[in-house]
């Protein structure tokens, strides 16, 4: 089965089956080719239903979980995302699908320089990339519309209160270890109103105000 075949499947039984219902959000997944952000050795599981390894102890997200994130963001085209978490990069191109300009941070280099690297070969113009501690978030380019945050923190942090805007929205993995809640807040006038989404595992978000290694 060809690539395009396997993605049209990801999108049918793994995304619209289990209720993703944005037709911007679908389509985005169709079009991005999950199979060029992975290792090679790989490849034959590109569109599994399963999260993969990208090496410095991260991973790539099961599509479901990484669409259930970006369409719980309610994007129309005109936003400025920040991205916690470049890793592999291909939620980075979802994102630039759907938005107007995405600022992405990563704490490893070689992750970061690895997805610039094909995310420029796709020919991607709004995307801007930083290689840093992402809890600290990005106050030059603030402020953003929304934030999306790919890795498990213990809390909001802090400084994202002053960099989203009033009216925007943050998705993030909330807890520790196997209990993590992906949670959506919006930041009503510097107050978080919260909704769970559902639970989810992700790697630790490490940094001055996320885990401490």
């Amino acid at each position: 089965m060809d690539s395009q075949s396997q993605r049209m499947l990801m999108v049918k039984d793994q995304l619209i089956a289990r209720g993703i219902t944005d037709e911007r959000v679908l389509a985005a997944f169709y079009k991005v080719e999950r199979h060029k952000f992975i290792h090679e050795e790989y490849f034959n599981n590109a569109y599994g239903d399963f999260p993969m390894p990208i090496g410095q102890g991260q991973t790539i997200s099961q599509p479901y979980i990484a669409a259930v994130m970006t369409e719980s963001l309610g994007l129309s085209g005109n936003e400025r995302v920040l991205e916690i978490g470049t890793g592999s990069g291909y939620q980075t191109a979802i994102l630039a699908e759907l938005c107007k300009e995405v600022f992405t941070i990563e704490k490893f280099q070689a992750l970061s320089e690895a997805a610039q690297e094909v995310l420029k070969k796709l020919g991607y113009k709004n995307i801007y990339f930083k290689i840093a501690d992402g809890s600290l978030g990005w106050p030059e380019a603030a402020p953003f519309d929304r934030i999306i945050i790919t890795a498990a923190a213990p809390r909001i942090p802090l400084p994202f209160v002053g960099q989203l805007k009033d009216g925007g929205k943050i998705t993030v993995p909330l807890g520790t270890g196997s209990d993590q809640m992906l949670t959506l807040a919006q930041n009503n006038n510097g107050h978080f109103e919260y909704k769970e989404i559902c639970s989810c595992v992700f790697v630790p978000l490490i940094g001055k105000f996320g885990f401490q290694k």
